[in-house]
């Protein structure tokens, strides 16, 4: 199986947000799809590890921020690799504000934002999906909306490529983070985005 073959499929890139006990947190997702028209509702598929998960698995609101290709790789890190549980990704970032249902959207590098409420959760094993009304939406600027496969082409730095002398490696399906090795830990965590095993590829090179 060439997991690669995914990268071929048209995916958008957006920020996912949320707000419990006065916290703010997001995390950078490309598993937003609407799924109706009249009443208008969304999907998301959010990994549980995360703490975007929890919060929105507790609170059943997010707002979801639809990226532009003028993002930055700076906002992509910020919110995409590092975790929530660990860090206040919103401290010292200026380019957002809170929304009517008082969570915080992008108002830089986004083209539009929608404010959801979810009412209903299926357990995927390592991820849930999210059904949600859309109560809420704006578009704020007439800029392109981001593709998964412009991010990898035109935003992600080539230094998140191999390097190594390594033949066999995994590469995370997400980031692109390169563990060396032959065999991948079965509870290995990538470092950088937080995903599990069940997001990294095998890559063996030919000589």
């Amino acid at each position: 199986m060439e997991n690669s073959a995914l990268f071929n499929i048209s995916y958008g890139l957006y920020l996912l947000t949320a707000n419990e006990n006065g916290f703010d947190n997001g995390s950078i997702i490309n598993t937003l799809a609407q799924v109706t028209y009249s009443p208008d509702k969304i999907s998301v598929t959010v990994n549980k590890s995360t703490k975007t998960h929890e919060m929105i698995f507790n609170t059943n609101k997010f707002n979801a921020s639809i990226l532009t290709e003028k993002c930055p790789f700076e906002l992509i890190e910020r919110f995409g690799f590092q975790s929530g549980n660990e860090t206040d990704k919103f401290k010292g970032f200026d380019g957002c504000q809170r929304s009517e249902n008082g969570i915080m959207y992008l108002t830089d590098f986004s083209n539009s934002y929608l404010s959801c409420e979810v009412i209903d959760k299926t357990d995927l094993g390592s991820h849930t999906l999210f059904i949600a009304n859309i109560n809420n939406s704006k578009v704020t600027s007439d800029e392109k909306s981001l593709t998964y496969d412009y991010y990898h082409k035109n935003i992600k730095p080539k230094k998140w490529e191999n390097t190594s002398t390594s033949k066999t490696y995994y590469r995370c399906i997400v980031c692109g983070y390169i563990y060396e090795g032959e065999e991948l830990p079965k509870d290995f965590i990538c470092p950088w985005c937080k995903h599990g095993v069940e997001d990294f590829e095998k890559v063996v090179e030919n000589e």
